[in-house]
């Protein structure tokens, strides 16, 4: 039976499933400015003493073609766990992790668990980011 106008409020860190033996999986959306993909913004910083694990990322492209940037990333540190070449940013298309245009590191990289309170960002590579006037984040990770 459906409760009308039940408001629910969760916790900062809201697991959306979970595995024996692993760590809880979460699910951030986040639609970001053009000016802060441009200036660096972190997404996701792990409790104190834990890592945080990359599962899945979409990026999409709002409010026109993104242009002017080579690629969006989101990164760790100096590391690119996803870079997605602005040729497959188009207005509301779905990139990916691994797909075409959104390149992953070498042999599953961008997917091992990071290391102890690394965040996880958003970033550019190239010229500011134009054309696109915010990009949507949908971030699969675990904490462990």
């Amino acid at each position: 039976m459906a409760v009308a106008n039940q408001q629910t409020t969760l916790p900062e860190y809201c697991p959306i499933y979970r595995r024996a033996g692993t760590g809880n999986a979460y699910a951030l959306r986040a639609r970001v400015t053009a000016a802060e993909v441009n200036a660096g913004k972190t997404l996701v910083a792990p409790p104190a003493g834990r890592s945080l694990r990359m599962i899945d990322c979409i990026l999409i492209a709002v409010g026109g073609n993104a242009a002017g940037a080579t690629t969006v990333d989101i990164v760790s540190g100096t590391s690119k766990l996803v870079a997605a070449a602005i040729a497959g940013l188009t207005r509301s298309s779905v990139v990916r992790a691994g797909d075409t245009s959104a390149a992953v590191l070498t042999d599953g990289a961008s997917f091992a668990t990071l290391a102890s309170g690394a965040t996880i960002g958003i970033a550019k590579t190239g010229n500011d980011l134009t054309g696109a006037t915010h990009i949507d984040v949908l971030l699969t990770y675990a904490i462990e």
